[in-house]
């Protein structure tokens, strides 16, 4: 929602134990979301299969035809008896100040999920990417994928902010793959007691996203190297362009390819998010996509993700 004024325009310093106000907003918009729904969203788009998996209300019927028009397998999302889907709600002002709330809802159900009996409905995972849910049920996952020998990818991301170190050496010790940004990076070092040797050390790769200065992928078998990002058109709007992100690294990795197409693919499709606003509003035309991947990363880049990018619009 949008207020036309200025939160502190109806703010009276002294009163504020007394606070009880109300806004008159412009607009109200309503947009689809949430760091696993993104990914599958931006996974199926480029012509994979994920499976969702988390916990929703019985209001996720839209949603779910939504996703399912868009490659994304919801028949494991466990749907709460009692609770709403989770939701963040927020009303801006003309200065840019916030006010908002999150609303976890069903998604404190997310721990009551086992994996097995999804893997034994889809097949063995390539990868578990377990992202910021409930801390409860990502250690309840992460845990599971160790013991079942899943190969896991572990995105914190939100998370980190709250959980201590205890909780984040758990959800990251073992993983495949570690994704974070710069700031979530120096959390985890500070918050886990390990340096960046040590985090390498439980991991197989991390990768950094840097906002305009790219993103790198360090290793604890190969040499770091670092991918620049794809120059936008116009920036709009951030939100959603870590978990867009994500979905083009897999998809690589998905198609066989290595670390460094994995994070071009990522640095793509994460443009195509800050160029709009809204999580799930892009649609990708093959021949404008090629155009831009060649413009950033040359001819042979193309040509290795070129012949996997069959199900894209003209």
């Amino acid at each position: 929602m949008s207020f036309p004024g200025k939160f502190a325009d109806s703010l009276v310093v002294d009163q504020l134990d007394k606070l009880s106000v109300s806004f008159l907003v412009d607009d109200l918009e309503v947009r689809r979301g949430g760091c696993a729904a993104n990914i599958c969203f931006g996974l199926g788009n480029l012509g994979l299969n994920p499976v969702l998996v988390g916990a929703v209300g019985e209001d996720f019927a839209d949603y779910r035809a939504w996703l399912e028009r868009h490659n994304v397998d919801c028949d494991s999302v466990h749907v709460s008896e009692t609770r709403h889907t989770a939701r963040f709600v927020c009303t801006n002002d003309s200065s840019h100040a916030q006010i908002a709330s999150f609303y976890p809802g069903a998604m404190s159900e997310s721990r009551e999920i086992e994996l097995k009996p999804i893997v034994d409905r889809v097949g063995a995972p390539d990868y578990v990417l377990i992202g910021p849910d409930d801390p409860q049920g990502m250690l309840r996952h992460t845990d599971e994928c160790r013991q079942r020998g899943y190969r896991f990818v572990a995105d914190p991301s939100q998370q980190l902010a709250f959980g201590d170190g205890e909780l984040i050496r758990s959800l990251i010790d073992g993983a495949e793959i570690l994704f974070s940004n710069e700031y979530e990076a120096s959390l985890i070092t500070q918050k886990t007691g390990w340096s960046r040797e040590d985090v390498l050390s439980r991991v197989g790769t991390w990768v950094v996203t840097m906002g305009p200065a790219g993103v790198r992928v360090d290793s604890n078998s190969a040499e770091s190297f670092t991918v620049p990002a794809v120059p936008e058109i116009e920036k709009i709007e951030p939100t959603g362009v870590g978990d867009a992100f994500r979905a083009g690294f897999l998809a690589a990795l998905g198609w066989g390819l290595g670390h460094e197409r994995a994070a071009q693919l990522g640095c793509l499709l994460a443009v195509y998010v800050v160029e709009q606003v809204g999580t799930q509003e892009y649609v990708l035309s093959r021949a404008a996509f090629l155009e831009r991947f060649t413009s950033t990363y040359g001819a042979d880049a193309t040509a290795d993700i070129e012949p996997h990018l069959k199900t894209l619009h003209p």
